[in-house]
């Protein structure tokens, strides 16, 4: 084939690679760029880095695929040490794997010099010498944990193989918390950005099924993003959530009561069952078949209102309490926390006691930011028991940071201490409550049974 022909390919290829690759034109050709022509040598490592569901993998994978380029994927997840990261490596490489009969082509490596030693034999065998072989580690995190030597290997591999060889790190964090204090090779970096909501709107749209217009699917994207996107960028997240509620959303059109050109009517029809989908979006508490179950036994009111409590009470004994604390904080004053939370508070004047924007419904203004010494100067107000500040109950707030039920508001570097809101709704929150025994509850109502909302979401 001649370079004229191999060009036209190429380019027969990429048109193909980018109807599949929707939005992600600018990292492909910086990809395609950077690896260059099968025969020429290439950088020898690569960092591609971006948040959960932007595109990584999927990207590099399709290129390498349809480009025909040999290849090892490998998630560092799966293989937790470097004996098994090796291995997979080397007998993916030569077409071998595992069997139940412990096939005799399998191959064995232990260290880091045996791993360089046997993947020059293998590319030998497979004829491989004078290819660019790529190496891909997704969850690359994940070797920070494994030798200190294998990372700094890895960046340099093609310099310690004598051969043509790059390796391409995927990653959700950034490099600068990937680099060794004794200093390494350092890799070319790749960044893939979050999809805006146009971007997400083009992707899902790609989706509609072929019994209904792609205008009618693309409306139905358009409602799905007005409720989900401010609290969900995850495409996953939204693929699975589309796909889950648009037999509900299609239900008045199949059965002739609505025309799908009325998105007005077909919005009322959808909004209680989104709400309801929008309390578990991270936080997966039942099955997609069990939903669809629920969705369909819709007049049996006790099975949905018991939905979004199912799994609270799988939550840790004083994580109730801290989500109960950080609701309080996000949505009273800090003002009012004296007269509140305290036994000897004082007389204060009812006419002073409210100022005139703070009679305002904060569920309409949102949960505002509150510093961590008050959360947990609630927190101790209201527990059952005497508790005492331990490693055990910061674990459990960053654990509710990353279960999205708390926002980490500002930098981690900030000198004043770290903000958090409550994310979490009023329905959360009364799920919570009812899940803690009849005496705590009656206890949280005589210290917080006056504040300004009037929660009785604890009776």
């Amino acid at each position: 084939m001649t370079e004229l022909d191999y060009a036209e390919s190429v380019e027969d290829k990429i048109s193909l690679m980018k109807e599949k690759l929707i939005c992600r034109d600018s990292q492909l050709v910086t990809l395609l760029s950077l690896l260059g022509q099968p025969q020429h040598y290439s950088y020898p490592s690569i960092f591609v880095y971006g948040h959960t569901a932007t595109g990584k993998t999927y990207v590099i994978q399709t290129l390498l695929k349809t480009l025909k380029f040999p290849h090892v994927i490998v998630n560092c997840v799966e293989c937790f040490s470097s004996r098994m990261l090796f291995e997979q490596i080397l007998n993916q490489l030569q077409g071998s794997w595992l069997s139940d009969n412990e096939c005799t082509s399998y191959l064995r490596c232990n260290t880091l010099n045996e791993f360089v030693l046997l993947y020059k034999q293998v590319v030998r065998e497979q004829n491989l010498l004078n290819q660019t072989v790529y190496i891909v580690l997704d969850k690359a995190e994940q070797l920070r944990e494994m030798d200190a030597n294998l990372l700094p290997g890895f960046l340099r591999f093609q310099e310690l193989a004598e051969t043509n060889v790059t390796v391409l790190l995927i990653s959700e964090i950034v490099w600068e918390k990937f680099r060794p204090s004794t200093g390494c090779f350092e890799p070319l970096t790749l960044y893939f950005p979050d999809y805006n909501k146009d971007e997400l709107l083009k992707i899902l749209s790609h989706d509609h099924p072929l019994e209904f217009s792609a205008e009618f699917y693309t409306s139905y994207i358009n409602i799905l993003l007005g409720v989900f996107y401010t609290v969900c960028r995850d495409l996953k997240e939204l693929r699975h959530l589309a796909a889950l509620n648009f037999p509900r959303f299609c239900e008045p059109v199949i059965k002739g009561n609505v025309k799908e050109e009325d998105t007005r009517r077909l919005w009322r029809n959808i909004e209680p069952h989104l709400k309801k989908a929008m309390q578990t979006v991270y936080l997966r508490e039942i099955s997609s078949s069990q939903w669809e179950r629920l969705q369909q036994e819709d007049e049996d009111s006790k099975h949905l209102k018991g939905l979004s409590a199912y799994g609270h009470v799988e939550l840790p004994y004083y994580s109730k309490f801290l989500l109960i604390a950080a609701y309080l904080s996000s949505y009273n004053p800090a003002r009012t926390d004296k007269r509140f939370f305290m036994k000897h508070h004082g007389k204060i004047k009812k006419t002073s006691f409210l100022k005139k924007h703070e009679k305002t419904s904060n569920h309409l203004l949102g949960p505002k930011p509150f510093p961590l010494d008050r959360l947990l100067a609630i927190f101790y107000s209201i527990v059952d028991s005497r508790v005492t500040p331990s490693a055990n109950i910061f674990s459990q707030i960053t654990t509710l940071v990353a279960l999205q039920l708390l926002t980490l508001v500002g930098h981690d570097d900030q000198l004043d201490g770290p903000k958090y809101k409550c994310t979490a709704s009023l329905d959360f929150i009364r799920a919570i409550a009812r899940s803690l025994n009849y005496i705590v509850v009656l206890r949280l109502q005589m210290k917080i049974g006056m504040t300004m909302h009037r929660l009785s979401f604890l009776m």
